[in-house]
């Protein structure tokens, strides 16, 4: 005889999270809740930023010190 699953857990093992549904949130709002600051989002959010902050940091850099990789 198979088990039940526990209430509240999907059937991959992934516990579901309640919805949240506020009729007086903005468009923003939920999109910041649902997509930028949801916990199963953060890894790749996170890796994103770092991303971006390579690159302008290496723009900021070349800018900074560009003639040092000049030979003279």
């Amino acid at each position: 005889m198979s088990r039940r699953a526990a209430p509240g857990v999907s059937p991959f093992g992934v516990p579901q999270r309640r919805a949240i549904h506020d009729p007086n949130e903005s468009a923003f709002s939920r999109f910041l809740r649902e997509q930028i600051l949801a916990p199963e989002n953060l890894p790749g959010n996170i890796s994103i930023v770092t991303a971006v902050a390579v690159f302008f940091g290496g723009i900021a850099a070349v800018r900074t010190w560009g003639e040092l990789m000049i030979p003279a």
